[in-house]
């Protein structure tokens, strides 16, 4: 392949906001790479992403290995020259509170959500450093900040990964300016693959009583908010934890 002109890696790609930020930063002009474990969800967004944008990189692998995030990263470089944009979206729901869950289960969470963003975040970095420019935006939720509701898909486990990848944000913030930006974003209730259950068992009526704009929220929604932390320019933010809940949680 040859160098291409701006470059992301998108972590949890294969559906829903990863799926939908993918696709919205090819439509920018950014050639892709997709990182997920998902294979035929993973080959349809890669078809999709390469009918967007300049081009699309599918990378079968999970974000918990250290090992496997300097491989593929390297590759991404070898193909590409570039990363420009690195996108933490990977994550799993953990529905059993504390009385329930294994440690196995616990570790699983915070590996997947936390681990995984340090994985990519090392892989990256180096050549973000060297560029002396980069982003990179890590996907939290507003689970971070409230713990998780009574309906929520995911309980404690999965708020304490969340809020470790605020406190990730602040620090790697410092450490990697003035050149590198890092943010985060935090979705209220999105309408996925993930929350689909529960939407059909709370009712889109009763969820979205509590929201001041009165629907669920899309991944396009998020993925608007991630090109934008990618692209705008000049940008003065970093360090920042932006929450895209349609008002739910406003203070």
């Amino acid at each position: 392949m040859s160098a291409a002109a701006r470059v992301a890696v998108v972590t949890g790609a294969a559906r829903g906001i990863g799926r939908a930020t993918a696709a919205a930063l090819a439509r920018k002009g950014f050639s892709v790479a997709l990182v997920d474990v998902r294979v035929p969800e993973l080959r349809e967004t890669t078809a999709l992403v390469q009918g967007a944008g300049p081009a699309a990189l599918a990378l079968e692998a999970d974000v918990t290995s250290f090992g496997t995030a300097q491989r593929l990263a390297a590759d991404v470089l070898t193909a590409w020259g570039r990363v420009d944009v690195l996108v933490n979206n990977a994550g799993i729901s953990q529905p059993k509170g504390l009385l329930e869950i294994t440690e196995e289960e616990w570790d699983r969470t915070i590996d997947t959500h936390l681990k995984g963003a340090f994985n990519w975040c090392k892989a990256v970095a180096p050549a973000m450093l060297a560029q002396r420019a980069g982003r990179i935006v890590n996907m939290s939720s507003v689970s971070a900040h409230t713990g998780a509701g009574m309906a929520a898909v995911s309980k404690s486990a999965y708020c304490a990964a969340k809020a470790g990848l605020l406190g990730l944000t602040r620090g790697l913030a410092k450490e990697l300016a003035p050149h590198v930006t890092v943010n985060a974003i935090c979705p209220g209730l999105i309408a996925t693959d993930l929350t689909a259950g529960m939407i059909a068992r709370e009712g889109t009526d009763a969820l979205t009583r509590s929201i001041p704009l009165a629907r669920l929220g899309t991944p396009e929604d998020i993925a608007q908010v991630v090109v934008f932390l990618a692209t705008v320019t000049p940008c003065f933010m970093t360090g920042e934890v932006l929450d895209v809940d349609g008002g739910q949680w406003v203070n």
